[in-house]
């Protein structure tokens, strides 16, 4: 099921449009952004990382989502999901091995397109330290974890909805609420609070609530340098998130929707 994900992505240029894409980006980034950090004392690939952790945060999960939306429901409008189900394979593995495909398109997309930038930056002669190299593979690592976090929300809006357009509109719709609402009203509600009830605590659980939140304080607090260029080391200091509880709130940010959308999918009646 993985490898005939992967050859119809191939068919449909979905690998090679999303490469290219990340990899355009992500080399602009790399040369216009780390052009001044010669007379500021900046490292060129913190530069990099910073500037590819937002680029990620917009454009990674809306990738997932556009390759995952109309995983199920798109097959069963064509037809192919019935026939499919005819041979011996549970429904279980026919949503694990989508899944995997999917993943697999986006993580070569991803590793290929980012790393061409610190490839790049290397080839210019640029220098690159042991902790900025560090923390770009961690940023790698985690993008592909916010990948398969927003791939696995794409099969559970398509194991319940009824057509591919309402897969469409609510995957745009969790995009935008994750991606630009949420932050912005979280900015608001913590502007009208002013530290009078919302405590420390209870910023970490609205943080948690957000994949992409957990995403970007993983990348620009987990390390100290990328920290004091983001300007996050205040940040750093007030919240008690760690490295290790960031990357299960990832993980479980996917297990748990993939999770759900076995579960709706094995009770549809096809």
């Amino acid at each position: 099921m993985a490898a005939k994900e992967i050859r119809q992505a191939v068919r449909n240029r979905w690998v090679l449009a999303s490469t290219l894409l990340l990899a355009a980006l992500a080399l602009s980034l790399a040369f216009l952004g780390s052009a001044p950090t010669g007379t500021v004392g900046v490292r060129a690939l913190d530069v990099v990382i910073v500037s590819l952790s937002s680029l990620t945060i917009f454009l990674i999960p809306l990738i997932a989502l556009l390759i995952s939306h109309d995983a199920i429901v798109g097959d069963m409008e064509r037809g192919t999901l019935l026939l499919l189900l005819s041979y011996p394979v549970g429904r279980w593995q026919v949503l694990l091995g989508k899944f995997l495909g999917h993943l697999a398109v986006l993580t070569f997309a991803t590793c290929l397109g980012y790393g061409l930038a610190a490839a790049a930056l290397a080839a210019s002669g640029t220098h690159i330290d042991h902790d900025s190299l560090a923390a770009f593979f961690a940023m790698v690592g985690s993008s592909v974890l916010l990948g398969a976090v927003f791939v696995a929300i794409g099969y559970l809006v398509s194991s319940v909805v009824s057509d591919r357009g309402t897969a469409a509109g609510i995957s745009i719709g969790l995009w935008l609420l994750l991606v630009l609402i949420y932050d912005m009203a979280l900015l608001g509600l913590l502007a009208l609070d002013q530290g009078r009830h919302i405590s420390a605590t209870a910023l970490n659980a609205i943080l948690l609530f957000n994949p992409t939140d957990i995403y970007r304080l993983f990348n620009l607090t987990g390390f100290a340098s990328v920290r004091s260029f983001a300007g996050m080391a205040g940040l750093a200091q007030s919240t008690s998130l760690s490295v290790f509880v960031l990357l299960l709130a990832l993980t479980l940010w996917t297990v748990i929707p993939l999770g759900l959308a076995a579960l709706a999918f094995s009770r549809r009646e096809l």
